[in-house]
């Protein structure tokens, strides 16, 4: 019902796996690590715009991948909820794994939303804002909306002067020190993983949603309040078939799952301990998108449910690249396989990192607050 599609278990070919012939000294040197590349320096004073030509093979979308992708995806989760509409008469023990499988399901929808509103899952504008517009109905996530928001996320990841905007609260460890007793409660609060990955998920998909922002332009205010009338429409179709209560606990219950797995996803990208945070004077795109970003080696399967979006760092570096290329543009040169992968045993340790250490220029734990007191 899910296996794995062409576009994303195809082996690289063997012009993809060799270094790109375009990659520059200043690339080769920063690949093999050299004293060059550990230069407090910006990348993109180090490697210039080479990376331009690199990813502009990459960047240009395809029907027939795209096509495939989105049917494909949208066949096994349309399966997956007749399944569990089959089973809930049965039992609801069987319902369950379905449930996870359908919360999967949504994760990979979500990479296809999130790929239109770059514009880089079709060729076409308009198939994009269409597709976008009704997969995120299936996500509950509206469209322009979220665009806008997500567009401000890429042009500040990193950029500790402009924070606050579609990423995970983060403060610096001064920040917290300085910081109400209430600030700080709230802060602990934020990050608690329950509260992160649960509870936070749920109430963002659910609820804050369903509001447009006081600041958004009218196209985007129309955009929450259009995904509301048809979510509405949605779910009155669908008690109006299946019973009230039962397309409810599905429908909420997958996106519970596939809430928890989507920002779990997002913060691993971005909170890990050698990320890259900077003031805006000394902000870089090219650093921002390398370091700041995380190379996710997830297994295939997870890969493929995740759409991909594990090559955080090429996504960043390029957001018009759509995400059944991104693999293949990170096998391509030296410059993106010399980030430093970040496995599930090894993400496990950034669950305990809540502040960024302004001085050592890493995340750290709350534990790391009695040396920095003890230091001054």
């Amino acid at each position: 019902m899910c296996s794995a599609t062409p576009d994303l278990m195809k082996t690289p070919n063997a012009r993809d796996r060799a270094p790109s012939r375009r990659s520059t000294p200043a690339v080769a040197a920063v690949a093999a690590g050299s004293p060059q590349a550990k230069t407090a320096e910006p990348m993109s004073a180090v490697i210039g715009n080479s990376w331009k030509a690199i990813v502009a093979r990459f960047s240009t979308p395809s029907w027939g991948r795209a096509a495939w992708q989105l049917g494909s995806t949208l066949l096994a989760y349309v399966a997956a909820w007749a399944v569990m509409l089959l089973l809930v008469d049965v039992s609801w023990w069987l319902v369950a794994p379905m449930i996870v499988l359908a919360g999967g399901l949504a994760v990979r929808i979500f990479i296809i939303f999130h790929d239109c509103g770059h514009g880089s899952f079709f060729p076409s504008r308009l198939a994009n804002d269409l597709v976008g517009a009704c997969t995120g109905l299936l996500t509950f996530t509206p469209y322009r909306a979220w665009r806008a928001e997500h567009a401000v996320h890429h042009g500040a990841t990193g950029d500790l002067d402009r924070r606050g905007v579609g990423d995970v609260w983060t403060m610096t460890v001064q920040e917290y020190l300085e910081a109400s007793r209430w600030r700080r409660f709230a802060y602990r609060i934020s990050r608690n993983p329950i509260v992160l990955f649960v509870i936070a998920p749920f109430v963002l998909f659910v609820g804050l949603q369903r509001f447009p922002r006081r600041d958004a332009a009218p196209r985007e205010k129309w955009s929450v309040i259009g995904t509301d009338v048809a979510l509405l429409g949605l779910f009155a179709a669908g008690g109006a078939l299946f019973g009230w209560g039962t397309f409810a606990i599905l429908q909420l219950s997958v996106l519970a799952v596939a809430g928890a797995i989507g920002v779990w996803l997002f913060y691993m990208q971005h909170q890990f301990e050698d990320a890259y945070w900077e003031r805006g004077e000394r902000w870089d795109y090219v650093t921002a998108a390398l370091k700041g970003s995380s190379f996710l080696m997830l297994p295939k399967v997870l890969q493929w449910f995740s759409g991909n979006i594990g090559f955080h760092h090429i996504h960043h570096l390029s957001p018009r690249i759509p995400n059944y290329h991104l693999e293949r543009c990170h096998a391509s040169d030296p410059l993106f396989q010399s980030v430093r992968p970040m496995t599930l045993r090894s993400s496990l340790k950034s669950m305990g990192l809540r502040l960024w250490d302004e001085a050592s220029q890493k995340l750290v734990g709350y534990r790391h607050l009695r040396q920095y007191r003890a230091s001054r």
